[in-house]
């Protein structure tokens, strides 16, 4: 590795010791908590929607996060490794096909569905068990 990408996995090994991120990709539907400032207060606002995209190109990586609030689709990009993302939960996995999900932007309704996506991989069990 060069001395960037050196640099570049020490940042992301210690972002991830103080938080840790879900195992999810496209099609998912995450609950993402944003850190709202408000004046002098901090607020967690959370943002539930589609994940259509994920890029992962280390420090920069992003996802894009889709819902339709009151009829009308809103897209927000998210940086993976961002200070101001308080939470990232996994909703539901959805079954697709694709990398990214694009074609959502012209559907809604019943056409924009994504079927619900089973693992036969158990779960992993906790310490206390």
């Amino acid at each position: 590795m060069n001395l960037l990408q050196t640099i570049e996995a020490e940042q992301i090994a210690k972002f991830l010791e103080s938080k840790s991120l879900p195992e999810f990709r496209a099609g998912d539907t995450l609950k993402v908590g944003v850190k709202v400032v408000e004046g002098e207060r901090t607020r967690v606002q959370n943002y539930e929607g589609v994940c259509i995209a994920r890029s992962n190109c280390g420090m920069g990586s992003s996802f894009t996060v889709r819902k339709m609030s009151f009829g009308e689709g809103v897209e927000r990009v998210f940086p993976l490794y961002s200070p101001n993302i308080d939470s990232i939960e996994v909703v539901r996995r959805g079954v697709v096909r694709r990398a990214k999900l694009y074609y959502l932007r012209g559907r809604t309704g019943k056409s924009a569905r994504i079927a619900e996506r089973r693992d036969p991989r158990p779960v992993k069990a906790t310490a206390a068990e």
